[in-house]
């Protein structure tokens, strides 16, 4: 079965096509980080009008890439929510107009279960992850630990009351002066940065839960900040301070998450998921346990149209789909969603 994957749910437009015989045939990723930077933040509506733009010609490179017809389609998958509801709506629209011209199925997919899937389509020496396993889900809009019973079965364990990791990122680098999107200026300032120059908290490590909160941890930054000599040296000492704390902090819920769900299988996925220090400690982590964790190749850490037509293939493969509607769901709980 050959999938055409659609990602529209913010301010990058992904295609990509899936076929379950031989895996990811293309992709093509189109983002708007230069459209949003002077604004400092993605704007809905602009975001929205460069997806009518961007995304039809993505889908010709695309299923040129892949070799393919668009007749040779045997299926649309498309991100129905979460996500921004007018961005959200010209993926949907574009890929019920596909399927309704061409009669193919079509499935509606959550964006974060295409994040929590994008992991199993990298080949691993250790063969592709099976559940049960935890799931932990870091970007900037979600920060989530999921006990992953079977594919479509999601059991939430905790998830952040405030500022996602990947926000937390993002609004520290905006306080200390650095351009949009400043998430991953800020990782590439922190090696530079002496390790122990500025020690943060490890916040909600204190207590027992799953939980999460950044906010706090951000509002240290600012103070540490504000009361510095504010140089190049004292930036990167404290974007160094600011991650290991992160990091430190999802290192031990995974931990704990991993202990109330009863197994040693951690799978990892969201833009936070590329920082290079997470992977080495959660590595390292798993190691000390005699287990393992499973990343998505940097690449699809961010949004991306693989994982929208991965996760939509296993949907249609197990005879879910969709009606001629164009419907989307900008808040959408993973926990309704139907087993596979």
């Amino acid at each position: 079965m050959k999938v055409l994957g659609i990602e529209t749910s913010c301010d990058e437009t992904g295609v990509a096509v899936y076929d379950t015989d031989t895996g990811l045939r293309a992709h093509a990723l189109y983002s708007q980080i230069a459209l949003h930077a002077e604004y400092g933040g993605v704007v809905p509506e602009l975001a929205s009008r460069d997806h009518v733009r961007k995304l039809l010609p993505l889908i010709r490179q695309t299923l040129a890439d892949a070799g393919l017809g668009i007749d040779e389609l045997d299926g649309v998958a498309y991100t129905a929510g979460p996500g921004l509801v007018g961005a959200l709506l010209v993926g949907a629209g574009v890929a019920r107009a596909v399927a309704w011209a061409l009669d193919l199925p079509a499935v509606a997919v959550h964006h974060m279960e295409g994040h929590l899937l994008a992991p199993l389509m990298e080949d691993d020496p250790l063969g592709r992850p099976e559940p049960p396993f935890v799931a932990l889900l870091v970007s900037g809009g979600h920060t989530q630990l999921i006990h992953v019973e079977a594919i479509g079965r999601y059991r939430l364990l905790g998830e952040t009351l405030d500022d996602a990791a990947g926000e937390a990122f993002d609004k520290t680098a905006k306080l200390m002066g650095l351009p949009y999107p400043g998430g991953p200026q800020l990782a590439a300032l922190a090696e530079q940065g002496r390790p122990g120059a500025f020690k943060f908290a490890r916040p909600m490590t204190d207590r027992p839960g799953l939980d999460f909160s950044f906010s706090g941890l951000k509002t240290q930054v600012l103070l540490a900040w504000q009361g510095s000599d504010q140089s190049d040296t004292t930036r990167a000492d404290i974007a160094r301070g600011f991650e290991d704390a992160v990091v430190d902090t999802l290192a031990i819920k995974c931990q704990r998450a991993l202990d109330e769900a009863g197994c040693d299988t951690l799978v990892v996925a969201g833009g936070v998921g590329a920082n290079r220090r997470l992977r080495a400690k959660l590595q390292d982590m798993a190691a000390r346990r005699g287990g393992r964790v499973s990343f998505p190749r940097p690449a699809f850490c961010t949004d991306n149209g693989a994982m929208i037509a991965y996760a939509g293939a296993l949907r249609l493969q197990a005879g879910q789909h969709v009606d001629e509607s164009v419907r989307v769901t900008p808040r959408w709980d993973m926990a309704t969603l139907e087993a596979v």
